[in-house]
């Protein structure tokens, strides 16, 4: 049996938190937290097995970037880090949910609250 790294249970990160990876080059803002994962399994399988993150701890949906284009991630907590330092994401999307950025946090627009 792998020795599986303790993990947190609650969301370390909210909404609007610019993050990137801690493994790949890419970076985003967090659109949604899910408690625990929640995504299909065949997604899961696919990631290589000796980097798989446990299930049992919040994943993130972000609006990412990369060098060469801007897309949609899943990440665990394990894997990001707050990134706020180093400036606004570019993500084509991010109007739709935020109104501005702030002391290096996105923030959300009133009519997209729950």
């Amino acid at each position: 049996m792998r020795d599986r790294k303790k993990v947190a249970k609650n969301p370390l990160f909210n909404i609007g938190d610019i993050v990137k990876h801690r493994l790949y080059p890419f970076r985003g803002v967090i659109v949604d937290v899910d408690p625990e994962f929640s995504n299909s399994e065949e997604w899961y399988q696919a990631i290589p097995a000796d980097l798989r993150p446990s299930k049992k701890q919040p994943f993130y949906h972000l609006m990412a970037e990369n060098s060469d284009t801007f897309y949609s991630a899943y990440v665990s907590q394990q894997n990001i880090i707050i990134d706020g330092d180093n400036g606004p994401v570019d993500h084509p999307d991010l109007e739709e949910m935020f109104s501005g950025i702030q002391k290096g946090k996105y923030l959300l627009k009133p009519q997209v609250r729950n």
